[in-house]
């Protein structure tokens, strides 16, 4: 089946490896999630290579898993995501820069200003990756004794997202005259009040910040829940998706898509990423060694955390060498509990099992050669299962390394890949429109 239309890349880096054995494998940099310098490097090998963006999710509280679990994770610290990617936009060009900002526990005015800034900062390389939070641990570093349920937290995001838009508007673009002579430094014309007054939320604006200069930073979204799609085909521009399979990832695909046009939106205007763990090779029998030593890394306790963590639910209490009894529905991440319930079904695995696998990366994985991850890739791009890849590497900079310089050569041969960047934005890298202006023609 052939196509002309080419992958868009993006980089998981935070943590820097999604994999909990990542920081121990051989000839890793242990602290390459805490370490400017190599995180610098990282970011720049992945613009040579011409990735789309740069991904940083975020964290608002330690992983809510036991300490001795914790102890083992390399995630335990990490660098706030504005501050690195304020420093990062200023030693590459090209590359997008992405950070997660929670509209659970933050307040637009504060991210449609940090947004702005980096927009600036970046010259036009700013996304927004749009959540809810699930940690329920989060609520309690704001001052909450609870988490906000699911369907409060989707609700709060929805009416965010049209606040931070809104402020982003406050301005014209050709607000700012900046006359010497007549003395005149704006035009008070163009410049927009919001006066939000909304069920969940009430803001005056205008943001003291000129409009960004993509017009709005691209957006992202995470969620794979009912909700979640729904706030995908009504906000997001890209979304990081979690399709475990082709299939799964086809029906995302249309389902998502396949709501836009009623909504007055273009199908094109929404770029799906699936992530996907890759893992390379000289043979796909290294490729499977090297995942093979990896998964050998991840502690018992780190696995039995990372499930209690998925499920929402103490799995330490289930007989390890039985299979997954019923699970009460809570208050976490419904889309991430239901994936490991699909894969614990789909595969008949022990809870022992799921748990190792939880451990290290139970999603998406490409493990192979350069030749069959690039197949594999053309074939969920051409048979409508993706728009491109979030990757996520498994040890660092070796495991990048070897994507940069045999996957992404590959597919540039087979003219899946750029080879330059045709612009200088974001919006330009993706292909997405710039929005317009709400109160300003």
């Amino acid at each position: 089946m052939a196509t002309d239309r080419q992958l868009k890349l993006g980089a998981f880096m935070r943590p820097v490896s999604i994999h909990t054995g990542a920081w121990r494998y051989p000839g890793a940099w242990p602290d390459a999630n805490f370490n400017f310098k190599h995180l610098k490097h990282l970011a720049q090998t992945l613009e040579a290579a011409k990735f789309d963006a740069f991904f940083m999710a975020d964290h608002l509280a330690l992983l809510n898993m036991p300490r001795e679990a914790l102890k083992r994770s390399h995630t335990a610290t990490s660098f706030e995501p504005f501050t690195l990617l304020s420093a990062l936009s200023q030693v590459t060009e090209r590359i997008g820069l992405v950070a997660t900002a929670s509209t659970s526990f933050d307040e637009p005015f504060h991210v449609a200003r940090r947004f702005a800034s980096l927009d600036h900062l970046s010259e036009g390389r700013a996304g927004w990756n749009i959540v809810t939070t699930a940690n329920p641990d989060a609520a309690l570093n704001f001052g909450l004794v609870q988490h906000l349920d699911h369907a409060q937290r989707y609700a709060r995001a929805r009416e965010f997202y049209e606040v931070v838009t809104g402020l982003w508007d406050s301005w014209a673009d050709d607000a700012f005259v900046r006359d010497v002579q007549t003395g005149v430094y704006f035009d008070p014309g163009r410049l927009h009040t919001l006066a939000h007054e909304g069920p969940l939320l009430s803001v005056r604006g205008p943001l003291h910040i000129a409009r960004p200069p993509q017009g709005w930073p691209v957006i992202v979204q995470a969620g794979a829940s009912e909700p979640g799609r729904q706030l995908a085909a009504e906000t997001a521009e890209v979304v990081f998706a979690a399709s475990s399979t082709l299939e799964e990832g086809q029906a995302f695909y249309a389902d998502v898509k396949g709501r836009m046009p009623a909504l007055g939106r273009d199908p094109e205007h929404l770029k799906i990423l699936p992530g996907a763990f890759v893992v390379v090779g000289d043979t796909l029998e290294e490729a499977r060694s090297i995942r093979a030593r990896l998964d050998a890394l991840v502690h018992e306790q780190s696995a039995f955390a990372s499930l209690s963590v998925a499920l929402g639910v103490d799995a330490s209490r289930f007989d390890p060498d039985g299979y997954l009894p019923e699970i009460p529905d809570t208050n976490d991440s419904k889309s991430a509990r239901a994936r490991v319930l699909a894969l614990a079904d789909r595969e008949q695995l022990t809870v022992r099992q799921l748990a190792q696998r939880l451990g290290g990366y139970s999603g998406l994985a490409f493990v192979g050669t350069a030749q069959s991850i690039a197949d594999d890739m053309q074939l969920w791009l051409e048979s409508h299962g993706s728009d491109g890849f979030n990757i996520m590497f498994p040890w660092l900079p070796g495991g990048l390394e070897a994507f940069t310089g045999q996957v992404v050569p590959e597919l540039q041969r087979r003219g899946l890949f750029r080879r330059e960047y045709e612009g200088r934005t974001l919006r330009e890298h993706l292909g997405l429109p710039r929005p317009a202006n709400r109160f300003f023609a």
